[in-house]
């Protein structure tokens, strides 16, 4: 579950699972399997991020021997992340 704000300021705790696709339209909507659509105050690119740490502290916590991996490619992906994101922005 992570923690998102509805466009008011509340709170939203959601399951990342339930996500099927994020969008920017230009606030963010995200669209839920079910079809149910939620309006955020977080950009797509922090939704996907705390989606990623969502993910890997579920594995942190099911494969503890596996950490010191986990958190090499944690920092691997939001390395790879930044660079796709500058890259983006210098193609604008």
């Amino acid at each position: 579950m992570i923690e998102l704000t509805r466009l008011n300021g509340s709170p939203l705790v959601i399951n990342c699972d339930l996500i099927k696709y994020a969008e920017a339209a230009p606030d963010t909507v995200l669209t839920l399997i079910t079809g149910e659509k939620l309006v955020v105050l977080e950009a797509c690119s922090e939704v996907l991020q705390r989606t990623l740490a969502y993910r890997a502290a579920v594995l942190r916590r099911a494969w503890p021997e596996a950490q010191s991996a986990l958190t090499a490619k944690s920092a691997c992906d939001a390395d790879q992340h930044v660079r796709d994101q500058a890259h983006r922005a210098s193609d604008e």
